[in-house]
Order: structure tokens, then sequence, then C-alpha cells
């Protein structure tokens, strides 16, 4: 599913009305309709409910003097409060509030330093609130009375259906500064806007509705629109399929390089997530004193010992049997449980540098590309790329903060300027392909927020390669995938206490639910 910026939504908008001709009015009038079936939907019947709704002097105040009118048509209670001077509305919004007031409907003007006692005693009767305050091309923050408004809807913690976007939340970076209505459902209109995924921004929505007013969808192609929520049937589409007449070799032949003192069950994790997600015949490079830790753990895997001189990490005397392994994978990752050392280092740039398969760079091997950035140039096959917000802080030279606000700017300039997929982990996960395209993740909760869950995903979509899939659909629908798994885990056992552990045994389960 197709997502947008504001800026692209008013595009879409003024094309559909200019171009093809559908007058705004219609527009307006189709929003306001599906916005009162959704109502109807949660209410049955309207007789007698009392609904207060707030609106702007936009175009998102306009839907909410059409809501207005439907409600009033199905026999509900309602009063209009407009934070805005009634001389101030123009254009579509004009007529709507025009006919609202012909009808006999109750419309009141707030503006700055009126008394809100009238609204406060409208609020504790309301069994629904309405808010069309502001529409996505909010910039900056709701403060002054209007903010004081919205403080008081909040505190009378009463259901709010939100038009177009909860009032308060950036559109485009889901930011709020100030005040924010809290939602129990939204509905956009057209397609969906960046705000309803991103943090904080996505915790005020509640249930999105994406609701359909007639924009034909042979409009978006005339915008160059790469952004996109995954959704379950896309990766459904994408789960490699089984053969009925096929071998172990059929699946793929996936090498997982990873392994240093103390840090072996990033391996083990890795590696048994491979595993779950279909992978053929999986092989697992390890620092040579330790192999007997893997070999234990992962009966299923082969190992592959390499030189690390008893150091307890891989050293550079094992470069040449590593590339000499690799030449027989269909997948290589590379760096959980690694270690940052020297030697270290070596390997994982001798790694990029040589590679002819897809490879996935994780944990110890992001913070070692670091380093040494061109590396990535040299790359002879794919990379994609698996980083938490402090591993792209070390990567792009930003702070955590920074890219917590931009994080799909943050990691679509990444992929596009070193030509890599970037998974950029967290709360709906971002994954940028070296085209420009980002996918925004929706599946996922707290309770992944635990050491061990990205190595979990490095081998799901090392898997997904190795069974053949293009690296950039590998990881939106590992991301996905690994999401789904948490979710269903917490469903279960709740989000305290989930171990990444959790999330690879879940792995067989989730792909079943999706196929």
């Amino acid at each position: 599913m197709k997502v947008v910026t504001p800026v692209q939504m008013r595009e879409i908008d003024s094309y559909t009305i200019n171009k093809v001709g559908i007058p705004g009015i219609v527009l307006m009038e189709n929003a306001a309709v599906r916005v009162t079936d959704e109502i109807l939907k949660d209410y049955g019947s309207l007789v007698n409910k009392n609904i207060v709704l707030l609106a702007g002097k936009g175009n998102n105040g306009g839907d909410a003097f059409a809501i207005a009118r439907h409600l009033c048509n199905k026999g509900a209670n309602t009063v209009v409060f407009i934070l805005a001077a009634k001389k101030d509305i123009s254009g579509d919004a004009r007529i709507n509030l025009d006919i609202l007031e012909n009808m006999g409907v109750e419309t009141v003007e707030v503006l700055e330093g009126n008394d809100l006692t009238d609204m406060e005693k409208r609020l504790e009767r309301a069994d629904l609130v309405v808010d069309g305050i502001f529409g996505t091309g909010l910039k900056g923050g709701v403060k002054g009375f209007r903010g004081n408004v919205i403080k008081l809807v909040n505190q009378k913690n009463k259901p709010v259906i939100a038009v177009d976007i909860p009032s308060g939340v950036d559109g485009e970076t889901g930011e709020i500064e100030g005040e924010c209505i809290k939602a129990y459902k939204t509905v956009t209109f057209g397609y969906p806007k960046f705000g309803h995924f991103l943090h904080p921004g996505c915790e005020f929505v509640g249930e999105l509705v994406v609701a359909d007013i007639s924009i034909p969808d042979s409009v978006a192609q005339n915008f160059d629109i790469k952004s996109y929520v995954t959704d379950k049937e896309t990766v459904s589409r994408l789960i490699p399929g089984r053969k009925a007449d096929s071998n172990k070799g059929d699946y793929g032949r996936v090498l997982v390089i990873t392994g240093s003192t103390g840090m072996t069950g990033a391996g083990c994790l890795a590696g048994t997530a491979s595993l779950r997600s279909g992978t053929g015949l999986l092989y697992l490079g390890v620092p040579k004193t330790l192999s007997f830790i893997y070999e234990c753990n992962l009966t299923e895997a082969v190992t592959l010992p390499l030189e690390d001189e008893n150091k307890g990490f891989l050293t550079k005397e094992c470069i040449p049997m590593l590339l000499e392994y690799m030449e027989k994978m269909d997948a290589v990752a590379i760096g959980p449980g690694l270690s940052t050392k020297e030697d270290v280092e070596d390997v994982v740039f001798s790694v990029v540098e040589n590679c002819k398969v897809p490879m996935v760079i994780d944990a110890d091997g992001l913070n070692l590309i670091s380093r040494n950035l061109p590396v990535l140039k040299k790359a002879r096959a794919p990379v994609v790329l698996t980083p938490h917000p402090g591993e792209m802080a070390r990567l792009t030279g930003l702070s955590i903060g920074e890219i917590q606000k931009r994080r799909v700017g943050t990691a679509r300039e990444f992929s596009e300027k070193w030509g890599v997929t970037t998974v950029l982990k967290g709360a709906k996960t971002v994954v940028a392909s070296p085209d420009g395209r980002v996918f925004i993740n929706p599946t996922g909760n707290s309770g992944m927020s635990t050491g061990g869950t990205g190595d979990v995903l490095t081998g799901i979509i090392a898997s997904f390669i190795g069974q053949g899939l293009d690296p950039v659909d590998a990881a939106v629908a590992g991301v996905y995938l690994h999401g789904l798994c948490g979710d269903r885990v917490a469903n279960v056992k709740g989000e305290h206490g989930l171990v990444a552990g959790d999330l690879a045994e879940e792995i067989p389960y989730a792909i079943k639910s999706l196929i």
C-alpha cells in the first residue's frame, strides 16, 4: 500500500480536481460519507446520540461541517465548535458551513480568550467527539486556545474519531509539538500519510481506516511515489514457495560468519532463525576454538571452523579459506557476535569486497564498516545492512535523535548514496532500497526490545535471499515476518518476558499463517 507525504496528497487532490474533473466539494462530500459510515459501524443507531464536532477553518473543518450534516440527518444531537472566525472560512468549507447553518444546526465560534465552559459541558455529555481541527498539512505545534481545547478534549476521555489525522500530528514526520488529539480511530482519505505510522504520532491514531473517496488509482501514477506500508498480502506473495519434488539444495546454501568469546549466542540465534525460515543448508563460519559451542547448539548446521590463533575471534589468516567457502553459497550473513578487533576488520572488508552473492551485514559487521564506508562501493553483489539507531548513528555521523526524527529520510538517503538496502530497525522499521523506494513495517512491539532479536532478523533475511528472493524483497518480507513473530509471541506471553529465542521458534507458525 502506497504511503504519501502531505505535499504529495495535495498534488494528488489537485490533479483529481483540475485534470480528472472531480470537484473538490465532491471529494469533501465523499470523505464526510465515509467518516459517517465508520461512526455508524461503531455506534449503530445515532438517534439522540450527543456528538461534538471540532472544526478548523480549512478543508479539514469543511469535512467536519459535512459530517455534522450527515450525523444530524441520522438523528444525532450535534454541535460544531469552530476554532476560527467564521468570516475567514472560504471555498468548499464555506459552502458546507452555510448549508449547516441553513439547516439550523448549532455552530459556535470559539476564538482566543473565549470561555470554554459551554464546550466543557457539551463534552461531558458527549457520546462521541469528531476532530476536524487540523489536517495533514499542520506544521509546528498546537498551542494557544486551540491547544487548550485539545487538552480539554483529552481530559474528558471521550471517544474521538479523527478526520484525516489527529490534530497535532505532523503528517510527514509523525512529530508532535504541543497538544495532540488522542483518537480511538482515524479515517484518512486516498492514501495513508507517513505521520500515521511514525512515532510518536502513530500512538495517537488508534485504528487507521484508509477511505476511498473516488480518487482514481491511475492518478497516483502521475507522481513519483516510492513509499509503501508493508501489508500481509504483499508478504504472503513474497514468502518462498516449496515444491513437492525438491531437496535441500533447492532452498539455499546460507553462510553465517559469526563468533567471538562471550558472544556465541548471536550466531546461534541467527542460524536457528535461518533454518526456521526454510534454509536448505546452513553453514556457520566460526572461530575454531569456539566451534564446539555451535556444534552442540545447532545440530542441523554445518560448522566451518576458521583460524583464530586461539584468540577467540577470527583472524586474517582465515580469509583464504573463508573466500573459498563463499564460492559455494547462495547468501552470506556477517556480523552477529563477531567483535571489532583489527583482524576481524580485515575479515569483514575482504568479505564485502570479494563476496559474489548477496550478503547481510549486521551488528559488529556494521560497526566495522562505519570505519571505512567506501568499502561498500567495492561490493560485487547486493548488500543489506540492518542497523539499529545507534549503529546508524555510527554509519552516518548523525546523532540518534536526528535519526529518529528523520527515520525515513535518513534510511533513504543512505541507501541511495551507498547503493545498499538499509533496514533501519526500531519501532516501525524502515526498509530503504538503493533506487529510493521505502517500506514502513507495521508489525512488532516493545517486547522485541531485547538482546538477540536483531540476530534473528539477520537469519530470516539471509534465509529468504538464499531461497531466491531479491535482497530488497527479502528485507521487506523478513522484517514483516520478524515483527509478526513478536506480535504472536506477545499475544501469548506478553511483552515483558519475550526473548529472542521465542521469535526464532515462532517463525514456522508465523509463516504458516501467511501462506
